[in-house]
Formats: structure tokens, C-alpha cells, sequence
């Protein structure tokens, strides 16, 4: 099976993406990605597309090991979200995220602010994210800001509509 080749792909209504993300906590703090090239002004998940014929966890421990450069192990999965939004361009995008937590790993908690992803040239960067003193910073996804990742024991389900 070939897993190189990304789960997204045009439809005649728009684009369908299936992509983790990864929920890696310091108290109310989370890791998060940005991208200071894009026009939007904005913070996302650590995490991306999913493989084609790679499972939810494979596709998580590559997306971290590629945005963080450390080895860790998935734990559980957190939340799903559905989203439903145009991108840059305008073409309407119909996206199914899977967020996971992973194991404890002291490596994680030392990432410092800055931390370049393995993305090239575009100039990503990791950042941790305080959710409860940052509200003039826009998260994606927003559920971010309302769950408590590490007492949360269900798996829940969050829909965004932006078409």
C-alpha cells in the first residue's frame, strides 16, 4: 500500500480532508503551530493529513515526530471535529480531524517557544498557547479553549460550519 499519498481529494462540490491533530498540554498551555508567511493570523494544531493506508495512530506519530523531531507515543484519541469551511482561494473544504493526546514525555514539556517544524522554508513555528490568557489570539480549532484535555475522559464530537 502506498502511504505516501495524502487522504484529501477534490469532489465536484469542493475538497475532502481527513487529517490529526495532536493535543500536547503544559497545565493550560498547548502547543500549537504557526505560520507567520500565511495572511491569516491565526494558531493550529500540531498534526496534518493522514496517509493514505496509515492508521489514526501511525498518522500521529509521524505528524509529531515531523513538527517536533521527538519520538512519542499516541495515547487516546480526545475529540473529533468536523469542519466545514472555504480556504484561501474560496474553495469550500469538508475536513475530518481526529484529535489525540499522547503519553507523557519529558522532551515535549521542554519544546521552547519558536521550535521550528520540519515544513521547509515557510518559516513554521511552535508555540505555547496559553488558553486561558490569550483570548485576543485566534486558535484553531476553538474547542481548544473549553476542553480540559487532561481530565476530559470522553470523547467528544464538535462541528464548525464557516461555508
Amino acid at each position: 500500500m502506498d502511504k505516501t499519498i495524502d487522504c484529501t481529494f477534490d469532489t465536484a462540490a469542493g475538497k475532502f480532508n481527513f487529517r490529526v491533530g495532536v493535543i500536547i498540554t503544559k497545565g493550560r498551555k498547548i502547543l500549537m503551530a504557526k505560520n507567520p508567511n500565511d495572511s491569516r493570523d491565526y494558531y493550529y494544531s500540531v498534526g496534518g493529513r493522514v496517509k493514505f493506508g496509515e492508521s489514526i495512530a501511525e498518522a500521529v506519530h509521524r505528524e509529531v515526530l515531523e513538527e517536533t523531531s521527538i519520538d512519542c507515543e499516541p495515547d487516546r484519541i480526545v475529540a473529533i471535529h468536523e469542519n466545514f469551511f472555504r480556504d484561501n482561494e474560496g474553495i469550500p473544504f469538508h475536513e475530518i480531524s481526529v484529535f489525540y493526546t499522547l503519553k507523557p514525555n519529558e522532551k515535549l514539556a521542554a519544546i521552547e517557544n519558536g521550535h521550528t517544524t520540519d515544513h521547509g522554508p515557510n518559516g513554521e513555528y511552535l508555540e505555547w498557547v496559553d488558553m486561558d490568557s490569550s483570548a485576543d489570539i485566534a486558535v484553531y480549532p476553538a474547542f481548544f479553549r473549553t476542553m480540559d484535555f487532561e481530565n476530559e475522559t470522553d470523547v467528544r464530537h464538535f462541528i464548525d460550519i464557516d461555508i
